[in-house]
């Protein structure tokens, strides 16, 4: 049984916010970093996955839908990727890289103090980029965790890139946010686990890492793309109209 577990989502190949936040105390004392997929995509991601890599059985790692999305681009599974940073992504990635992105499962359960059986994957236990959220309905949380096992009493999930605990049919449900693309609220957000739950947000300089990505990454837009996610200027609101009609809903008014 794990004492303390440190979940780090969403990197999205931010290294700034990844170093600022491997330095918190509590990250560094976790028995376990468990990183919950999107680790690379993103303008430094040799950089990030290097710096994981070096950890060794420190991490636990579980594959995104954005990392599947490089992998596939790489193997030519596909000709093109949604989202306009993954292409440069997927090309400076080495190929021992592409190889460890490919063989990430897309779950894990482990057993933390005071949470019981604690299952951690991407966006939710069956499928990496489908969308719940904080507010969604009892059934919509039932359609998801239909087929998770019954001794498991905590689900851990990414991929909305906002932080939130919630109780859904008898469950507790954690999402620690996203490291590298915050919604919402700009800070490197995470979760500790261990007895309870921890919503934690640490600070960085926004302005010195959006030079340093700006100065060092391949992206060519790297300087807006810095700038728009570090400062997290998608709002809740503008993530809540995203992602709710993906949520077997209508648009958000």
């Amino acid at each position: 049984m794990l004492s303390q577990v440190a979940v780090l989502s969403d990197i999205h190949g931010v290294l700034p916010a990844l170093e600022a936040v491997l330095a918190e105390p509590e990250v560094r004392d976790a028995d376990l970093i468990v990183l919950t997929g999107d680790i690379a995509c993103g303008p430094q991601p040799v950089e990030v996955l290097d710096l994981l890599t070096g950890l060794g059985d420190r991490v636990a790692w579980i594959r995104g839908n954005a990392d599947r999305e490089l992998v596939e681009y790489r193997r030519g599974l596909r000709d093109s990727i949604p989202d306009p940073i993954a292409p440069s992504a997927a090309e400076q990635l080495r190929e021992d890289q592409v190889d460890l992105l490919e063989r990430l499962p897309t779950s894990l359960t482990l057993e933390v103090r005071g949470l019981g059986e604690v299952l951690f994957c991407h966006a939710t236990p069956r499928d990496d980029q489908e969308v719940v959220l904080v507010d969604s309905s009892l059934e919509r949380w039932g359609e998801v965790l239909a087929g998770v096992d019954p001794a498991v009493t905590t689900v851990v999930c990414g991929h909305t890139h906002m932080p939130y605990t919630r109780l859904a049919l008898g469950r507790l449900v954690v999402n620690p946010g996203s490291l590298g693309m915050p919604y919402g609220r700009a800070g490197a957000h995470w979760a500790l686990l261990g007895p309870g739950v921890q919503l934690r947000s640490t600070r960085f300089d926004v302005d010195s890492a959006a030079a340093r990505i700006a100065e060092g990454s391949a992206f060519h837009q790297a300087a807006e793309w810095a700038d728009y996610c570090l400062n997290a200027r998608t709002t809740e609101h503008d993530a809540f109209g995203i992602f709710a009609p993906h949520d077997g809903r209508g648009p958000t008014p």
